[in-house]
């Protein structure tokens, strides 16, 4: 949550809200009189009033404030404000405890944690309403690696999900710096790595997030990345298994996709998380 909460009284002119929301650059403000939460003004009120007919700079902050008001308290799961936002269609949820005002979480806010969310809520369980995907659109598979890809044969939809599993390799991580140029000793000294923070030899975090890449090659279809946000969460070891996630969750336009997608460890720890957009685009015709 943001702390502290910007707030205004309910006899405030409606003028004052509107300035104090450009000039401090926020998207609300909490309306609290004697200490207690009564409301909130956000910027779709302000629009709604100034399209209003009449003059509305004689009004208050009470004629135009949502009154109905939803809050969540400091101790709840971040889960619980996602649904509570998704549910009731808002986007500023107020955090109150023992009846006072202690923050503000927004959906800006808890975008990053969507991801890690998705996954919790068994979205790759989701084996009843997607047929599973058995052929893969790639040249080759190994029998070390693991995928299951949910979805249609002709192209990806909201909803479709794939992961894949493949372990890091000394070997990888040895190529990886030989093609990429990216020799750092973390990576590839052992006695070098002992002196880091991490005390030991760590794959290169790109070299991880490729995983994702990889899982995406396995979504049916001709999958082509046009921008890839990730957080890195922790590290990985040498030799050790990781696991991408990647579910479509919005249709931008056409054949534009937005993923949330994840990099889980060995023991299931999200070690990378993050958004993807991709094209979709038909398997070419090559008989």
């Amino acid at each position: 949550m943001r702390t502290p909460v910007k707030t205004i009284s309910p006899d405030a002119p409606v003028i004052e809200a509107a300035q104090r929301l450009r000039d401090e650059d926020i998207g609300s403000l909490v309306v609290e009189d004697d200490g207690g939460c009564v409301g909130i003004i956000t910027e779709s009120d302000i629009v709604a009033v100034t399209a209003a007919e009449g003059d509305t700079r004689a009004l208050s902050v009470s004629d135009v404030m949502t009154e109905t008001l939803l809050t969540v308290t400091p101790d709840a799961d971040i889960e619980t404000a996602v649904d509570r936002l998704r549910t009731n269609n808002i986007k500023k949820l107020p955090v109150v405890e023992d009846g006072s005002l202690v923050g503000i979480v927004t959906t800006t806010d808890l975008s990053d944690y969507i991801p890690h969310l998705s996954r919790a809520r068994g979205a790759f369980d989701d084996q009843t309403q997607r047929k599973r995907f058995t052929r893969p659109d790639t040249l080759y598979e190994n029998e070390d690696w693991t995928f299951e890809s949910y979805g249609t044969a002709n192209g990806i939809d909201v909803g479709d999900h794939v992961q894949f599993s493949k372990t890091i390799s000394k070997a990888d991580v040895e190529a990886f710096a030989e093609a990429s140029g990216d020799t750092n000793r973390l990576h590839l000294d052992a006695a070098f790595a002992e002196g880091t923070r991490f005390g030991r030899r760590i794959a290169h975090g790109t070299l991880v997030s490729g995983i994702i890449s990889a899982a995406l090659a396995r979504l049916p279809g001709l999958t082509i990345y046009l921008s890839q946000e990730l957080s890195y969460q922790g590290p990985v070891d040498i030799d050790e298994e990781v696991t991408a996630h990647c579910e479509v969750v919005e249709r931008i336009k056409d054949n534009r996709f937005r993923l949330a997608t994840a990099v889980d460890d060995s023991e299931g720890n999200c070690v990378i998380e993050g958004d993807a957009v991709v094209i979709s685009d038909p398997i070419p015709d090559t008989a």
